[in-house]
């Protein structure tokens, strides 16, 4: 797990989850990215602050020391199809190139509780990286796929995304969301490469 303090760095990271605005979205599959969000910040003791580009923002170092990096935190007030404003303002204010930046985002193509780390590619149809890769004008940044699995039967993947986890889902959270704060703590301290070998599974 991620743990640290509210510093600033020279080194900075942006690290944004993908959700919905709103207490009837806050509990979905959609929101994963968000929530994982929240989460991080809860294990490392900082709270959100409003910011001017419509998110919500929490600072903290990784680690201790001067060449320890500083992670900005971020969840977007907007709605996922329009993620991409918000994240460019933060990149620009924080001054945050896209090698720098991490989206945490829901995905449906890997299972329940699988996360792959990636960087760069398309947007396999995920409006909140279309936004962003617009508003940037690149799809150079990081990914963070959170698998939330597939609809059984016949249900619809839009408005499956658009439900609450389940029961048993929500019981292994927890235990998802500390995976995926200890893989983002690799891929910032160790790299892409090693991320990957590690949790790409």
């Amino acid at each position: 797990m991620i743990n640290g303090e509210s510093s600033t760095s020279p080194a900075r990271w942006l690290i944004i989850g993908l959700g919905n605005p709103g207490a009837e979205y806050e509990k979905t599959r959609h929101n994963i990215g968000t929530s994982l969000i929240t989460s991080i910040a809860a294990g490392a003791g900082v709270k959100f602050t409003s910011h001017k580009s419509r998110a919500n923002v929490a600072q903290f170092k990784l680690g201790y020391g001067l060449s320890a990096p500083t992670l900005v935190l971020a969840t977007l007030r907007c709605y996922m199809n329009e993620s991409g404003g918000p994240t460019k303002s933060l990149a620009d204010f924080f001054k945050v190139s896209g090698e720098k930046i991490i989206v945490a985002h829901d995905e449906l193509d890997i299972p329940f509780q699988s996360l792959r780390i990636k960087f760069g590619g398309g947007d396999n149809g995920h409006n909140g990286l279309k936004s962003i890769t617009s508003a940037l004008g690149s799809g150079d940044y990081f990914r963070i796929r959170l698998g939330i699995g597939r609809p059984v039967g016949n249900q619809d993947p839009a408005d499956f995304v658009l439900k609450p986890f389940n029961a048993s889902e929500r019981a292994e959270l927890p235990d998802f969301f500390s995976r995926a704060s200890t893989a983002i703590e690799t891929l910032i301290n160790h790299g892409l490469e090693r991320a990957q070998q590690d949790f790409n599974r």
